[in-house]
């Protein structure tokens, strides 16, 4: 009997962690407390409007990761560990935020509770099922709620940089903000024109668009809740 002395040939290569998808993530976690930290290095309104672009830009960078992740067929383990984790970590600590600067508003407070609520009961209920977490594999409808919170946090960010000054016309000390943000923008049209006239109806329309994101964001809990009822009754032998 003959025997081939060939060498085996190398087989596949293992795909490197630090793909370009998954870097786009880690970006986007990064970011996360980086809107944080604009309101310590900035002043107002200056802080929510870099705060609202680095919001805006990190964002986009959750559709980008995804789909490059699955055109370039570079789908892996720490990306999808990482993304849910960066998603959430965006909107809580966003939500800290536009809350803390936001006076406390109710109207904001409540549907902000609900997501906050709803996000860690589901990582609860993921970390419980362990194995069987593939269960509660991302939905439809559970992107279309992170895309509606994503959306409300970025108007309300915009609205809360309008809402500071259309407060400083009001007030003393602040003519060297306004002359500046009166140079910016159109004859007919500058920054502290649009804050005057548009300033609290973009924070209620913040505000409806977070409502609606409460929403979505409950029927999603709801729904992973039902798929993971029936494991979380116990068995009597």
């Amino acid at each position: 009997m003959m025997t081939s002395n060939a060498a085996p040939g190398p087989g596949p290569k293992p795909m490197s962690s630090w793909t370009v998808p998954n870097i786009l993530t880690v970006l986007r976690l990064l970011a996360a407390p980086g809107v944080a930290v604009m309101f310590l290095y900035f002043h107002r309104p200056w802080a929510d409007w870099f705060a609202l672009a680095l919001f805006a830009l990190a964002a986009i960078t959750d559709f980008f990761d995804g789909y490059l992740a699955r055109a370039w067929k570079q789908e892996s383990r720490l990306g999808a560990m990482l993304d849910p984790i960066a998603d959430k970590a965006m909107v809580v600590i966003a939500l800290l935020v536009i809350t803390g600067y936001s006076g406390m508003d109710p109207w904001l407070i409540l549907p902000a509770t609900a997501i906050l609520f709803r996000e860690v009961f589901v990582s609860g209920l993921r970390e419980f099922l362990g194995a069987k977490a593939g269960l509660l594999k991302v939905t439809s409808l559970a992107k279309w709620k992170t895309t509606a919170q994503m959306t409300a946090i970025a108007v309300l960010f915009l609205a809360m940089g309008l809402e500071y000054v259309r407060e400083a016309t009001s007030q003393r000390g602040y003519s060297a903000l306004i002359e500046t943000l009166s140079d910016i923008g159109t004859q007919d049209m500058n920054v502290v024109d649009l804050a005057r006239h548009s300033g609290n109806l973009v924070w209620n329309i913040g505000l409806g668009l977070i409502w609606i994101a409460a929403l979505l964001t409950l029927i999603s809990g709801w729904d992973y809740f039902r798929k993971a009822l029936p494991f979380l009754k116990d068995t009597q032998a």
